[in-house]
C-alpha cells in the first residue's frame, strides 16, 4: 500500500520563509501518518500569483534559495518524496524588457524533491491569459512531460491549466504515467467545482489515469483559492475530497498496482452554495487582514442591509475583538435605521462609536454657499447628497488613522456596476467585501447567516433591517428603486451584461425591455472611472470588477441594439 499525502496550503505571495514553514508542517504531519509522498499547490514556495514581482531577479533568487533550504529541510524525513511548486529560471540574468530587470526565461514548475536534491523539474506546459490570469505576461511554456517513480508508481505531474488540456494529459500517459499529480492554484467563483469536475472526470475516463488534484485554500488579495483538493480513479470518480476553504493534509491510501488501482480517502459532504459564497468572503477578508498585518477592521454600520452583511462577515471572520462599528446618523437618518443598528451591535457585543454628522453637514453647507450661488436654502440634490457621503468617509479614514484598524466599504457590485456610489465617500476604505455581490446576493447572503445552524451566534441580523425598502438616506423619503429599476431586474441585467458578456440585443430578448437594458448598461460604461478607484474586494463570480475587467474609462463606443429587439 502507499501513501500519498495532499497539502492543501495556504501560502503568502513573497513570504518565502513563511512559507516553507508551512511545507515542512505538512510534511512533517504526513511522514508521521505514514505518507510517503506529498503534493502541494502551484506556487506553494512563492504564493500565486507573484505577478509583477516575477519581474525581478532578486524575487527568483530568493526563491532559489528558499528551495535549496526546503530540499535540506526535507531530508530529515528518510523516504518522503515531495512535489513543490515554484518558479524555475535556469539562467537568470538582468536583462531589461520593457524597462524593467526579469530573467530570460522564467517557468512556472514543479519539482519533486528526495533525500535533499531535486530528482527532477517539470515546466508548465499550458499558460492562461484570461479572466484573472495573465501568466503569459511572465513565464516561457514547458514541452515535454516529466513522470518519476516511487513505490513501484509511475507519477506525470500536471501544472493547473495543463489539465483542461487533454493534449498534456495524454502526454503524461504516453510517456509511462500511471497516475496523474495536478498542482492548483485555481480561483474559486460560483460554479467552478462543477466546471472543473466535468474536465477532470473526462481527462480520467481519456487517458484511464486517476487523478491526484491539489489546490491552494487562502485568500490573496481579490482571489480567493476554495481547496477542494480531491483525487478521481480512472472512472473519474470521487475517492478522496477535502473540505472547502480550509488548509489542511489529508491522506489517501493506493493499493493494488495499475492499472487496478483501489483508491481510499475522506470524502468531505458538498455544503450549499450560500455557505460556500460566505465562507469564501469570510477567507478573503480574514487573509486580506491578517496578511497585511491591521490590528482590526472599521464598518460604518447605517441600520441598511448592505452594512449590516458586511459587519456579520467581518466578526465571524476575525471575531468580535478585531471590529469596530461607527454610527454616523444623518439628518435624514431614520429613527428605525439607528435603533436596527444599536440591535445588532448589541447582538454581537462589538464595539462602537456614534458620530452625527449634522453639524459638519451644516458647516459643509455654510462654507459652500458663496461659491454654490445658493441664495436660500437648496433642496437636497446630488451634490449634498455625495457631501454628506464623503463626511462618513472622511471619519472613517481618521479613525482608521488613529487605530490602524482598516476601514471594510459595504457597497455592492450593483451599486458598483450602476455608479451608485460616491466617490470619496462610501467608496472610501481599504477593503470591498460584498464588491462583487450583487444586491439579491446580499439579501441572500443575510437570510442564509440569520438561519445557518453551523455559527454558534445566529439571527444576528435584525429582521426589520432584512424586510425594509433599501434606501441610502441622504434625501427625506428615499429609496434606492427612485433612481434604479428594481433589484431583480437591475442584477439579471448585469449578470447577463458583465459576467456572461452578451450584447444588449441578446439581453433584450430575454424579455428586459430596452429602456431598462440601455439604461443600465449606459451607466455601467459610465461609471468606469469611479470602479477605476475603489478598493479591491471578494471576487465570487466568473467575471468580477478588478482584475478581470478591463474597460478603458474614455471610449466613445455605443452599442446599439437591433432594430428588433428594441421593439420587444
Amino acid at each position: 500500500m502507499v501513501c500519498i499525502a495532499l497539502a492543501q496550503l495556504n501560502p503568502t505571495v513573497g513570504d518565502f520563509n513563511g512559507n516553507l514553514d508551512l511545507i515542512v508542517d505538512a510534511a512533517q504531519d504526513a511522514y508521521c501518518q505514514g505518507a510517503r509522498l506529498l503534493v502541494t499547490p502551484e506556487l506553494a514556495l512563492s504564493g500565486y500569483p507573484p505577478e509583477d514581482l516575477l519581474l525581478r531577479s532578486a524575487f527568483h533568487a530568493a526563491s532559489e534559495q528558499a528551495l535549496a533550504q526546503l530540499a535540506a529541510r526535507l531530508s530529515a524525513f528518510d523516504g518522503l518524496y515531495i512535489v513543490i511548486g515554484h518558479s524555475h529560471c535556469p539562467d537568470l540574468c538582468t536583462t531589461r524588457a520593457f524597462g524593467l530587470p526579469m530573467p530570460w526565461a522564467c517557468y512556472n514548475a514543479a519539482s519533486v524533491l528526495h533525500h535533499g536534491r531535486v530528482l527532477g523539474t517539470y515546466l508548465k506546459h499550458f499558460l492562461p491569459n484570461t479572466s484573472v490570469f495573465d501568466e503569459q505576461r511572465y513565464f516561457v511554456c514547458g514541452h515535454q512531460p516529466f513522470v518519476f517513480n516511487t513505490a513501484g508508481i509511475h507519477y506525470a505531474v500536471l501544472i493547473c491549466e495543463d489539465i483542461w488540456h487533454a493534449h498534456a494529459a495524454q502526454c503524461a500517459a504516453d510517456a509511462g504515467a500511471q497516475m496523474l499529480i495536478v498542482l492548483n492554484s485555481s480561483p474559486y467563483h460560483i460554479g467552478k467545482e462543477a466546471q472543473r469536475m466535468t474536465m477532470l472526470r473526462a481527462r480520467a475516463q481519456e487517458t484511464g489515469l486517476p487523478i491526484v488534484y491539489v489546490n491552494s485554500a487562502g485568500a490573496q488579495d481579490e482571489l480567493v483559492f476554495e481547496g477542494a483538493s480531491c483525487v478521481l480513479n480512472a472512472q473519474g470518480e470521487y475517492a478522496a475530497r477535502m473540505p472547502k476553504f480550509d488548509a489542511g493534509v489529508a491522506l489517501v491510501n493506493v493499493d493494488r498496482v495499475a492499472p487496478a488501482f483501489s483508491i481510499r480517502g475522506p470524502i468531505a459532504p458538498e455544503s450549499p452554495v450560500e455557505a460556500e459564497v460566505y465562507t469564501a468572503l469570510m477567507l478573503g477578508v480574514r487573509d486580506y487582514v491578517n496578511k497585511n498585518g491591521f490590528p482590526g477592521v472599521l464598518v460604518g454600520l447605517s441600520g441598511g442591509i448592505d452594512s449590516a452583511l458586511t459587519l456579520a462577515i467581518a466578526y465571524d471572520a476575525l471575531g468580535g475583538a478585531r471590529v469596530h462599528a461607527v454610527l454616523m446618523p444623518s439628518p435624514y437618518t431614520a429613527a428605525i435605521s439607528r435603533i436596527d443598528a444599536l440591535e445588532m451591535i448589541h447582538r454581537l457585543g462589538v464595539s462602537h462609536d456614534e458620530i452625527p454628522i449634522t453639524p459638519v453637514f451644516e458647516a459643509f453647507r455654510n462654507t459652500l454657499k458663496p461659491v454654490l450661488h445658493d441664495a436660500a436654502p437648496p433642496t437636497t440634490d446630488t451634490t449634498e447628497e455625495n457631501t454628506q457621503a464623503r463626511i462618513r468617509g472622511t471619519l472613517l479614514m481618521a479613525l482608521s488613522n488613529r487605530s490602524g484598524a482598516i476601514v471594510l466599504t459595504t457597497g455592492n457590485k450593483s451599486e458598483m456596476a450602476v455608479g451608485y456610489c460616491t466617490l470619496y465617500g462610501d467608496l472610501a476604505g481599504g477593503f470591498a467585501v460584498l464588491k462583487d455581490v450583487s444586491k439579491t446576493w446580499v439579501y441572500r447572503l443575510a437570510h442564509y447567516r440569520n438561519a445557518a445552524d453551523t455559527f454558534t451566534l445566529r439571527n444576528m441580523i435584525p429582521e426589520r433591517i432584512l424586510t425594509r425598502a433599501p434606501s441610502a438616506e441622504l434625501r427625506a423619503h428615499q429609496t434606492d428603486q427612485d433612481d434604479l429599476p428594481p433589484y431583480e431586474i437591475l442584477d439579471a441585467i448585469i449578470h447577463l451584461y458583465v459576467e456572461e458578456n452578451q450584447s444588449c440585443s441578446e439581453i433584450i430578448a430575454q424579455g428586459f425591455t430596452a429602456e431598462d437594458v440601455i439604461r443600465v448598461t449606459q451607466l455601467i460604461k459610465a461609471n468606469e472611472h469611479k470602479r477605476r478607484q475603489a478598493p479591491p474586494g471578494v471576487r465570487i463570480t466568473a467575471r468580477a470588477f478588478g482584475r478581470d475587467w478591463r474597460y478603458p474609462i474614455t471610449s466613445r463606443f455605443v452599442e446599439t441594439p437591433t432594430a428588433s429587439a428594441t421593439t420587444r
